[in-house]
C-alpha cells in the first residue's frame, strides 16, 4: 500500500516515515525542505535499507498539488505533517501561518477526497486545549481559545476535517493531538534538526551541553507547581511514530468507530523544566550550565495527557522513560558536532 506522508523529511515524519517503511507500507514524502534537509532522507534510507519516493513540492501551489495526486492516484492514506510550527514566529507572521498551515491542509484534503481510499491522519497538537482546567487532559477537554495563531491552525485544522467527514461518509480521519515530542531514533541515523536558534526546550538543552549555545534560559520558577517551573508531557518521538502507523491501520482496516475519531498522545506523565533538565544531567553525565529568567508570555502551566484512550481503543501505548528520551537525543546532537 502506498502511503503519502507531508512533511516527511521533518522530525516527527522522518520517523514515521521510517515506523510505516518497517510495517511494509511504499512511501511517497512531499517536503518543501523550507525547514528540513535533503540528508533526512540518506538517514531515513540507512535505517531501514528502502529508499522512500521523494517529491519537493510546495502545497501552497495548489495546481502542483493537484498534479502530485494524478500521477499517484494509487495512494491509499496521507499523514499530513507539513506545517510551519514555532509558536513565536506565528504571532509576529500571523498571515503566513494561516496560509501555510490551513490553505495546504484544504488543497491535500481536495485532492484526497477524490481517491478510491481517503484515509487521513492529521498532527495536531495539545495546544488545542490551553491552560485545561483538570489534569490529565482527555480528550473531552473542552478546547481553548488558542494562545498563538499556530494553535489556532491546529484547531482550524480540525474543525477543517470534521466538517469534511460530516459531508462526505466515505471519508475517514484522525486527529492525534500530540503533547511534547522528544528524542531521536536509537541509530542516532535521524533526529530534531532545527535551523537557527531551537525553539523547544530539548534541542536547546543538548545544544547547551554541547557548546554551541551559553546557557539556557527557564522560563519562570514561581509556577503553582512543586518546583515552580512549568510541566509538559514528554514523549519519545519513535513512540509517538508507532502511533501514527497504528492510528493508520485502524482506518485501512475499517476499525474506526466513526469517520472521525481523535487521539491523545503522551505518556501520561508531567515532567517539570527542572526534572528534564535533570534527566539530561544524568544521561549526559555532565552539569548544564542554565539561568531562571521571568516566565515567557503565552506559556501554560502544566499540560500533561491522559493517555486512557489511545491504550484501550488504539492499543497503543508509550514504551520509552523521560531517561530513555533524553539519551537519545544527546546521543543524536553528538553525531551532528
Amino acid at each position: 500500500m502506498k502511503i503519502l506522508v507531508t512533511g516527511g523529511l521533518g522530525f516527527i515524519g522522518s520517523h514515521t516515515v521510517v515506523e510505516l517503511q518497517n510495517s511494509g507500507y511504499e512511501v511517497v514524502i512531499i517536503d518543501d525542505l523550507s525547514n528540513a534537509s535533503i540528508e533526512v532522507l540518506e538517514g531515513i534510507t540507512s535505517i531501514t535499507g528502502q529508499q522512500p519516493i521523494f517529491v519537493k513540492l510546495d502545497l501552497k501551489e495548489k495546481q502542483e498539488v493537484r498534479a502530485f495526486f494524478k500521477k499517484h492516484h494509487d495512494i491509499c492514506g496521507a499523514i499530513h505533517f507539513a506545517a510551519s510550527k514555532a509558536v513565536g514566529e506565528s504571532v509576529g507572521n500571523p498571515l503566513m501561518y494561516y496560509e501555510n498551515n490551513i490553505n495546504t491542509l484544504v488543497y491535500v484534503l481536495q485532492e484526497l477526497k477524490k481517491l478510491e481510499s481517503s484515509n487521513f491522519i492529521f498532527s495536531s497538537s495539545c495546544t488545542v486545549y490551553g491552560q485545561a482546567d483538570v489534569m490529565p487532559i482527555t480528550e473531552k477537554a473542552p478546547i481553548k481559545p488558542a494562545e498563538s495563531p499556530y494553535g489556532n491552525t491546529k484547531k482550524i485544522g480540525e474543525d477543517i476535517i470534521r466538517d469534511t467527514c460530516m459531508v462526505s461518509p466515505d471519508f475517514k480521519a484522525i486527529a492525534l493531538r500530540y503533547f511534547n515530542p522528544i528524542g531521536a531514533h536509537d541509530s542516532a541515523a535521524i533526529g530534531e534538526l532545527p535551523i537557527g536558534v531551537p525553539q523547544n526546550l530539548v534541542p536547546f538543552i543538548t545544544q547547551t551541553g554541547i557548546g554551541m549555545r551559553e546557557e539556557l534560559s527557564v522560563f519562570g520558577n514561581d509556577y503553582p507547581t512543586p518546583d515552580g517551573t512549568c510541566i509538559r508531557d514528554y514523549i519519545h518521538v519513535v513512540d509517538l511514530a508507532k502511533a501514527h502507523v497504528i492510528a493508520l491501520q485502524r482506518l485501512l482496516n475499517g476499525e474506526n468507530d466513526s469517520n472521525y475519531e481523535v487521539f491523545n498522545l503522551g505518556t501520561g506523565t508531567g515532567s517539570s523544566v527542572l526534572e528534564v533538565i535533570e534527566s539530561f544531567e544524568r544521561v549526559s553525565n555532565q552539569k548544564l550550565n542554565y539561568k531562571v529568567v521571568e516566565r515567557r508570555k503565552g506559556d501554560v502551566i502544566s499540560a500533561y495527557a491522559d493517555t486512557t484512550k489511545a491504550n484501550t481503543v488504539l492499543g497503543w501505548k508509550a514504551e520509552s522513560s523521560l531517561d530513555d528520551a533524553m539519551k537519545s537525543a544527546w546521543k543524536w546532537q553528538n553525531t551532528l558536532n
